[in-house]
């Protein structure tokens, strides 16, 4: 079921209470995989997500990941204290383009400790609208060096977002049990079902509903799919 990729998104700095009321009933009537929304709101997606398997995801360092690691460090820690069940942790991409290798994997381990005390899935995104092929492929071996859950592809506020060669590169370089999600610009269901089919493990959209009308649509016309 395309549901149980999906992690249905509202990180708008307008969404209001009912915006994330609705995100969460709709993400819990269709059992899709996550919810994620802003820090903010985790109080409010923890109560409306409450006996729901449906996880619940936020941002830290969003959306350029240029704070101080330990900002990064209590943010992270703040949101697992209030419910969150999955990170997904903005790259420093300045740091990355200047090579300093080292505070960024620090910055990940740093987090990755948190795992002392709660359990939780962290994604790292790498922004890869601002990555060449070659800085891709470092990026990806950087965050498989480490032991993130996932790369993700992009923040949803650069040039682009995902694309199948962004994923064909993570896939040649990644190790082998680094989970890939994929996010920005994912608004139709043929795009999705691509990015699935080449690997990806996680859906990040905005647009959930509209991808799941799609899909519920194509099953009953099989020959769309």
């Amino acid at each position: 079921m395309l549901a149980g990729y999906i992690d249905s998104t509202n990180l708008k700095a307008d969404a209001r209470e009912q915006d994330i009321k609705l995100l969460c009933e709709q993400a819990a009537r269709h059992k899709m995989a996550a919810v994620c929304v802003n820090p903010y709101r985790l109080p409010m997606a923890a109560e409306y997500l409450l006996d729901s398997e449906v996880k619940l995801c936020t941002v830290i360092g969003f959306p350029l990941g240029a704070e101080q690691s330990s900002t990064k460090l209590y943010a992270a820690r703040l949101a697992l204290q209030q419910g969150a069940q999955e990170l997904d942790l903005v790259m420093n991409i300045g740091a990355f383009l200047e090579g300093d290798y080292e505070q960024l994997s620090e910055e990940i381990k740093s987090l990755l400790i948190l795992k002392n005390d709660y359990d939780f899935a962290l994604k790292v995104i790498v922004e890869t609208a601002m990555l060449s092929e070659v800085e891709l492929r470092q990026a990806t071996e950087l965050v498989s060096s480490t032991q993130a859950d996932f790369i993700k592809t992009s923040t949803g506020y650069a040039s682009r977002g995902a694309s199948l060669k962004d994923i064909e590169i993570i896939n040649a370089h990644k190790r082998i049990d680094l989970k890939i999600k994929a996010s920005g610009g994912i608004k139709q269901l043929d795009f999705a079902l691509q990015l699935i089919a080449a690997g990806v493990d996680r859906i990040g959209s905005s647009n959930a509903l509209h991808l799941l009308g799609e899909y519920n649509e194509a099953k009953r016309c099989p020959l769309l799919l």
